[in-house]
């Protein structure tokens, strides 16, 4: 049981950390400075909603998402680790890992030198953990929130062995309409396509999607900008330490298929991911540690 008043006690920071049980049982950090507002669950370290002044809110989350212990958030910012997608040898572990489906602990809030906001959380090895993943780890997710949002997956090895691991910070973006965006910055990048199992290069300038759309854009560490004429915003999703990014749209007959969507979700977001995974993943020898980010904000 969390006792959130001993969070209180530790962490609060008055007038821009609080927590709070905002969805079911769940527990929330609630985040507000003089850049943005933020939510951030405990459980699966899961940013729910990025909101800059003066601006509409960036992240997606489906208004069916179950709030739940054992399952996991849909919308925001899912953490995927130590696998990215299903598990490669047994089907029947989670999707995605285990990560997004248990609570971090907090480590640390602090007010930054110019005013945004840094929250630590740490999720490490246990039995638990090893009923999935036989590996020593120790995962860190800071969040910084200020006139951009960063979040940055850190995880060391601090076993005498080595380890291997995929991940991704699978953050979804709210749009007017899927109609209506165009995927900058993907131009002459190779790919994989997840629904036709086959390679291809990206010729087009801009990334438009008219249909289901699964890619793993490989070798990239460009930055991306999502152009959403209708909003007119120009959502710019930065990243380092990851040579994958995943664009994902499930298109309406998939959509339909998931019990945490509405039927008609696919036309309201896409997922843009920071991904180390297929030909990238994470070999950490003993006592390494590797930082997975994604920097979020709005173009000017």
């Amino acid at each position: 049981m969390i006792d959130i008043d001993e969070l209180d006690e530790k962490f609060s920071i008055e007038g821009e950390v609080g927590f709070a049980e905002l969805e079911e049982d769940l527990v929330f950090i609630t985040v507000s400075n003089k850049y943005a507002d933020a939510d951030i669950c405990l459980y699966g370290a899961h940013v729910t909603s990025f909101r800059p002044h003066r601006a509409m809110e960036i992240l997606w989350m489906s208004p069916d998402s179950n709030f739940e212990v054992g399952k996991p958030i849909r919308g925001g910012i899912p953490v995927c680790f130590p696998w990215f997608g299903p598990h490669k040898t047994d089907p029947e572990k989670p999707q995605h890992g285990f990560a997004r489906l248990m609570y971090w602990e907090v480590v640390k809030t602090e007010s930054g030198a110019t005013g945004e906001t840094i929250v630590v959380l740490q999720l490490s090895s246990s039995e638990e953990t090893k009923a999935y993943w036989p590996h020593e780890f120790r995962a860190e997710m800071t969040i910084v929130v200020g006139k951009t949002l960063e979040v940055k997956l850190k995880v060391t090895n601090p076993s005498d062995e080595p380890l291997e691991y995929t991940c991704a910070l699978h953050s979804y973006y709210g749009l007017s309409g899927i109609e209506n965006i165009s995927i900058e910055g993907l131009q002459g990048t190779a790919y994989y396509n997840q629904l036709s199992g086959e390679n291809g290069v990206q010729d087009e300038e801009f990334l438009q999607i008219q249909e289901p759309l699964t890619r793993h854009y490989l070798g990239t560490e460009t930055p991306v900008v999502i152009a959403d004429s209708a909003f007119r915003r120009r959502i710019k999703v930065d990243k380092t330490g990851s040579k994958v990014t995943t664009v994902w749209n499930p298109g309406a007959e998939t959509c339909a298929k998931i019990g945490d969507l509405p039927d008609d979700a696919w036309e309201m977001f896409v997922c843009v991911e920071a991904t180390n995974a297929f030909d990238y993943p994470v070999r950490l020898a003993a006592g390494e540690s590797f930082e997975t980010s994604a920097i979020i904000g709005l173009e000017e």
